[in-house]
């Protein structure tokens, strides 16, 4: 985990990011079992109550659970909740912005698929 006190983004944030990232790869699989509030806070070095904030984002998502005196473990169901989280959010942020460019720049839904095809074609070389 990298945290990055720097940015605008509050670090509980940074750091329900970073583990739900971390649940999506597969480097904390469901039904396992994530670091504790404690291990995480002396590895960033950032106050335990910061990591249960972020930590609690994620119980309030129903992506971890807690198990009573064993520790936060991740929720079967998991990683789908957080694809299909992503694919709105990828929606959000990258095809209605290029929707909207296209249509400034006067380029037709075919446009937009032809340069999709040509990106994924330039991925293979």
């Amino acid at each position: 985990m990298n945290i990055n006190p720097n940015i605008d983004k509050p670090i509980f944030i940074q750091i329900a990011e970073q583990l739900e990232d971390s649940i999506f790869t597969g480097v904390f699989p469901e039904e396992g079992k994530i670091p504790s509030t404690n291990e995480i806070s002396a590895l960033l070095n950032i106050n335990p109550h910061t990591v249960l904030k972020g930590m609690n984002m994620l119980v309030d998502e129903e992506m971890i659970y807690k198990k009573r005196g064993l520790g936060m473990y991740v929720k079967i169901g998991a990683v789908e909740k957080i694809r299909q989280k992503r694919q709105g959010q990828f929606y959000n942020q990258y095809i209605a912005a290029l929707i909207e460019e296209a249509r400034k720049l006067q380029m037709s839904k075919e446009d937009i698929i032809t340069l999709i095809e040509r990106g994924y074609e330039h991925e293979r070389d």
